[in-house]
């Protein structure tokens, strides 16, 4: 964040992001961008030591896809189609 109110990547337009450093410094961050940053940060150092790590990644890797069939997003959309909005198949033909 430092980085970003400094002009370090807008140098060709000093204070483009001051709105932001205000809608979330000043203004007292309305949808609580920075609430879990903390939190945040200390997951992406644990996942940069678990990435480093090829074995443990690898093994990591292979049960997330492995467990991910049941989260299909094809499956959710007729479930919501289904039993939320109660729509009818459209047959293609």
């Amino acid at each position: 964040m430092d980085l970003i109110f400094a002009d370090h990547f807008s140098r060709n337009e000093p204070g483009v992001f001051a709105p932001l450093r205000d809608a979330l410094l000043t203004r007292g961050d309305y949808y609580m961008h920075l609430a879990d940053l903390k939190s945040y940060l200390k997951a992406d150092q644990r996942l940069g030591e678990l990435y480093a790590d090829s074995a443990g990644w690898s093994r990591k890797a292979i049960l997330n896809v492995a467990g991910s069939g049941k989260f299909s997003s094809d499956r959710t959309i007729a479930e919501y189609a289904t039993d939320i909005w109660t729509a009818k198949a459209c047959p293609v033909s």
